[in-house]
């Protein structure tokens, strides 16, 4: 009856401590979700104010465009991007071009035509994945891999029922959100070699494969979804889009392989006036008279325009203004430092000795290349020196793990351009100490300045002054050839933004399409008489009828008399000299680098 009496008391405090555990355990589980529950509450709540706080919209936003007719300036570079992407065989495309020139909207919306298009392999919902390669950073490890994706092996993903049950987890990259769509890369320029090399081998497998040392194809444990994504991959088919601000010379070549490369150009000065226009009219303001002009003279793209103008409205709208002054935009261009386009227009006059020649600064980019000659009776017959200014003299050129350093062939350009001029021209160019400059300091890779270093050498020793309006490219052989050169659509563009009327190509890169150029004449030439012939205009006081009844009177040799030259003395224009011949050559189109 005791025995029984204990039994029962022990049972009924076991029964109350147990109880009371589990009693504890729930209250302690009903705080927790209660702390929780406020805690998430709180946290929505600021969420809430948090979206509830929004800022005016920023004006690079307002003036994104929307459409290709308000991409500014790139009509060549939009239409090659429809060719590349918009028919039924879309291709992988790199686009060239400097910063805030419509690279990525150019993309999207080429993408949304790709979408109306009946022939188009895109889908009405084929999506648009955009990263940035600069920041598409990995673990070496294999664990993370924003762009191409890794496997979440259990000892790193932590716990989770596949974690604990010992399953690795495929964690898809961009490469796979973008299947059956676009893939833009911007700066894929920046792309590390390691993943570049993977992007590589997605884009001719058109999938991902993965492996984990935790994946057996035997355990039974591995649920369907996994044990497909490691026997066949994850899909990858897309079209690859990468934007640089790099050269091409600058990307590995297996990239550019695979891919159509198009180039976006710099913006030219009236371009940029007109994103200005739009901008001010976006924040309702107007531009007063000289607002345009001052942005044009030192933005050089969309995003610098847009950026003065705002800062200038910010001005005007401080104060109550309804319009921009030129004052403003001046103050915000100080202050910011903006510095100069470096844009050269041709001279306003002809001038002895001076020439414009032009030139290629990147890929689809053309300048106007000013150059000034000087001619001075050397000491002794024959005895002539030629100095050579203004240029940059050796330049390195880095890329792809090596450093290449090349000296300029501008001199031996000169001196080729010397020889041949001593076979049509009636005065010795050796008798006289010749000096060429090229005003700025540019990195000149001679050949293709060699018919403006030519032209200019002879307005020198002949007193003629050269045409104003005449630009001219080409490179110029010891026999007097006007060879091809490289870039001549980039150079004539350079030539009708800058000014010029007519310009002298060679007649190897001649182009039905030139005769189409509005406001501007191109002229074929083959040999150096027929540019001289074109530049050259005739002594001040003389009739142009007289260019080809009579010679112009070379300098005076020193301690000789000044010469005078019968018409038959001189063997230009139309006559070319003996031993003049003409003949094939090496075809050279180095540029201005």
């Amino acid at each position: 009856m005791e025995t029984g009496a204990v039994l029962t008391l022990v049972s009924l405090v076991f029964t109350v401590v147990v109880g009371l555990y589990f009693w504890n355990l729930l209250r302690q589980q009903h705080g927790s979700r209660a702390a929780v529950e406020k805690e998430s509450r709180r946290e929505l709540e600021r969420l809430r104010r948090l979206r509830a706080t929004r800022l005016t919209e920023p004006l690079a936003e307002r003036v994104r465009p929307t459409s290709f007719a308000e991409i500014v300036g790139q009509e060549d570079g939009i239409r090659a991007l429809r060719a590349a992407l918009c028919g039924p065989n879309p291709q992988h495309v790199i686009i060239y071009g400097p910063p805030g020139v419509g690279k990525t909207v150019a993309a999207r919306l080429v993408l949304e035509e790709a979408k109306r298009s009946p022939q188009s392999p895109f889908s009405a919902g084929a999506p648009f994945v955009e990263i940035d390669a600069a920041t598409a950073r990995f673990d070496e490890r294999g664990i993370a891999d924003p762009l191409i994706g890794s496997v979440h092996d259990p000892i790193y993903q932590g716990a989770g029922a596949m974690g604990i049950a010992g399953i690795p987890q495929p964690k898809p990259g961009a490469v796979t959100r973008a299947h059956g769509g676009v893939l833009f890369l911007d700066e894929i320029g920046e792309l590390p070699p390691v993943q570049l090399n993977k992007l590589l081998k997605v884009l001719e497998d058109r999938k991902v494969l993965l492996e984990s040392a935790y994946y057996s194809p035997d355990d039974p444990n591995i649920p369907a979804h996994i044990r497909d994504i490691f026997e066949n991959g994850l899909p990858a088919d897309f079209r690859l889009v990468g934007a640089t601000t790099r050269q091409p010379q600058e990307l590995p070549a297996a990239l550019r392989s695979r891919c159509m490369e198009v180039f976006f150009r710099p913006l030219y000065p009236g371009e940029v006036g007109q994103i200005a226009r739009r901008a001010a009219a976006k924040l309702g303001l107007s531009l007063e008279p000289g607002c345009v002009e001052a942005v044009e003279r030192h933005a050089t793209s969309g995003r610098e325009a847009v950026n003065i103008v705002q800062m200038a409205a910010g001005l005007a709208q401080g104060e109550g203004r309804p319009a921009i002054t030129r004052s403003d935009v001046e103050w915000v261009i100080n202050t910011c430092q903006y510095p100069p386009r470096t844009d050269r227009r041709v001279p306003e006059t002809p001038q002895v000795g001076v020439a414009c020649g032009l030139a290629v600064t990147g890929p689809g980019v053309g300048a106007l290349l000013e150059l000034e000659a000087a001619a001075a009776p050397a000491a002794a017959r024959g005895a002539g020196q030629v100095v050579v200014t203004g240029i940059v003299d050796e330049e390195e050129l880095g890329g792809a793990g090596r450093v290449v350093r090349r000296k300029s062939m501008a001199r031996a350009a000169a001196e080729s351009g010397i020889t041949a001029l001593r076979q049509v021209l009636p005065v010795d160019p050796r008798d006289y100490d010749l000096h060429l400059n090229f005003p700025g300091g540019v990195p000149v890779d001679g050949p293709s300045a060699g018919l403006t270093m030519a032209v200019a050498i002879a307005s020198a020793l002949l007193g003629r002054p050269v045409d104003n309006r005449t630009a001219m490219t080409g490179e110029v052989s010891v026999r007097g050839e006007v060879r091809p050169v490289g870039g001549v659509p980039a150079k004539l563009e350079a030539a009708r933004q800058a000014g010029a009327r007519r310009v002298l190509i060679p007649r190897g890169n001649w182009q039905e399409s030139f005769r189409r150029l509005e406001g501007l004449e191109v002229v074929p030439v083959e040999r150096l008489e027929e540019a001289l012939a074109l530049a050259l205009q005739p002594p001040a006081g003389r009739p142009e009828a007289a260019r080809r009844e009579a010679a112009v009177a070379p300098l005076p040799r020193q301690g000789a008399a000044p010469a005078s030259a019968s018409p038959a003395a001189a063997p230009w224009p139309g006559q070319p000299s003996q031993g003049n011949r003409g003949g094939r050559g090496s075809l050279i189109s180095t540029d201005l680098g």
